[in-house]
């Protein structure tokens, strides 16, 4: 048991600034986050439900708000955590409050503190020489910013039909925050990374429940791991990690699933060949078809590792089986171009037979939620099937037929939702 510790202090003067990219700022204010407390994981306990939009049984769901630095919560499972963010809560913002961000471990033996005194990130391998930093060394590196977005490979698997096994998720494992830290590539060159490297790949302080499970760790090809956008923060949203999204480092690979997001990183191997552990080579892969779709029971298809994020779009204020009064209705919601920005978002409310233009508010940067809203006049008591899609800069748009896989991953379907005018 690692001794207790957190970082603290006040918000940085730079958090409401421009985020469009990375950014420099002042190592005296990351320093002065950094402190002494304790922190403990504790037992959850739930009283209430939620009932959560899916196709089938059991489609309630645990709230929870007993998991520390942690607010309500829909429970998913306690052992490893797996808590999911109320739909409700993106409408409040771009940004997700850090209290209700989602969170997915893989093995349930997670660190319930760490001393930040004695922790130290390894870099090793194929490099020119070894590091061993600590919090303080690796802060005096150039501080970055970066508002991107959190989603996990299986967000939305529980509307996948025929059904998969896996965690049963609404569309809450995602979330988008300002992360702050340092580029890996700084990190990098200090080690020295040596002619023929191939990938890097990255382990944190959780550890496999059985002495023969796979320890989980992901890679990055070399050129992307050295791109200068990933990056290793200590800081989201202003303030010090949640021990529960990775304090007190976390990997961040803006445009790319949450699975090579590492949590609690503290070990960075470069490799001199591909990396074939079973966490890249077995799990979380996903057909290399369109849309990583194939059809239930299909055999004879290549897999590849997940890699990067596909546009999606969200009502926030709107439910389906809602009723809103005939007139003009406010809609709005938020939207993400996957590994690049979002050029637009557009509305139906005819189910799908004709699109406008919405408006969207401002970009925090192309990783980065987008809000949008419009305004529709609903004439006449009637049923309605609104729709939202998203198209991002690279022109591809969500598809309107849901993809599927074994695993449940890449959901990007338009959403729907049913609204009946009275």
């Amino acid at each position: 048991m690692h001794r207790g510790s957190r970082m603290t202090g006040s918000r940085p003067a730079s958090y409401a600034a421009n985020a469009t990219s990375h950014r420099v700022i002042s190592r005296r204010t990351a320093l002065a986050q950094l402190g002494l407390a304790g922190l403990a994981l504790s037992p959850a306990f739930a009283e209430d439900m939620v009932r959560l939009p899916l196709p089938s049984d059991p489609r309630e769901r645990p709230l929870t708000h007993d998991f520390p630095q942690k607010g309500t919560m829909i429970l998913q499972r306690v052992r490893p955590p797996l808590l999911e963010t109320p739909l409700e809560v993106f409408d409040r913002g771009v940004f997700t409050p850090n209290e209700q961000f989602f969170v997915r471990w893989h093995w349930a033996v997670i660190p319930t503190s760490v001393d930040v005194n004695s922790f130290r990130l390894t870099v090793r391998g194929h490099v020119n020489q070894t590091l061993s930093l600590s919090l303080d060394e690796l802060m005096s590196l150039p501080r970055v910013e970066l508002a991107a977005v959190n989603q996990c490979s299986g967000n939305s698997r529980g509307f996948y039909q025929p059904r998969v096994p896996g965690a049963q998720w609404g569309n809450g494992a995602m979330g988008n925050a300002l992360w702050s830290g340092v580029r890996l590539k700084d990190v990098l060159d200090r080690a020295g990374v040596k002619s023929g490297a191939v990938a890097v790949r990255f382990n944190g302080l959780d550890d496999p429940v059985v002495p023969d499970g796979p320890d989980f760790k992901k890679s990055l090809d070399i050129d992307h791991a050295r791109d200068g956008e990933v990056m290793i923060a200590y800081a989201m949203n202003g303030e010090q990690l949640p021990l529960l999204n990775g304090f007190p480092l976390r990997l961040i690979v803006p445009g790319w699933y949450s699975t090579y997001w590492i949590k609690m990183l503290n070990d960075i191997e470069v490799l001199d060949k591909k990396d074939d552990n079973f966490w890249m080579a077995v799990a979380y892969t996903i057909p290399d078809t369109p849309h990583a779709s194939i059809t239930p029971g299909q055999t004879g298809v290549k897999f590849v590792p997940i890699n990067k994020m596909v546009p999606r779009s969200f009502f926030t204020n709107v439910a389906d089986g809602a009723t809103l009064p005939t007139g003009n209705a406010p809609l709005r919601g938020i939207a993400f171009g996957g590994a690049s920005g979002v050029d637009k978002v557009e509305l139906s409310i005819d189910g799908g037979k004709s699109w406008q233009p919405t408006t969207l508010g401002k970009d925090h940067g192309k990783y980065s939620f987008r809000q949008w809203q419009a305004n529709v006049l609903l004439v006449g008591k009637a049923s309605h099937s609104f729709m939202v899609r998203c198209t991002n800069q690279d022109g591809e748009v969500q598809p309107d037929a849901p993809n599927w896989n074994p695993s449940g991953f890449m959901r990007n379907v338009i959403e729907t939702v049913q609204v009946t005018a009275s």
